[in-house]
């Protein structure tokens, strides 16, 4: 959504950094920036999560492993 607020809970698609799986997840865009560790539905190992959404770049996502400084 570019040029606009974006608000609510939008789909991203991210890939596991444990098990290469391609994934959706729900992004809560009323947060700007966020980090949060959500397991993944493919192979249950803990992903590392990192969330920017901005109005004019639209939403971010890095997804790393858990131990990942």
């Amino acid at each position: 959504m570019m040029g606009g607020m974006i608000e609510g809970l939008v789909e991203h698609d991210i890939t596991c950094p444990y098990c290469g799986e391609p994934l959706e997840i729900q992004v809560d865009t009323s947060v700007v920036e966020q980090s949060y560790i959500e397991d993944c539905q493919v192979c249950c190992r803990p992903i590392a999560l990192h969330v920017t959404a901005d109005p004019a770049d639209g939403v971010s996502v890095l997804a790393r492993h858990e131990d990942d400084g």
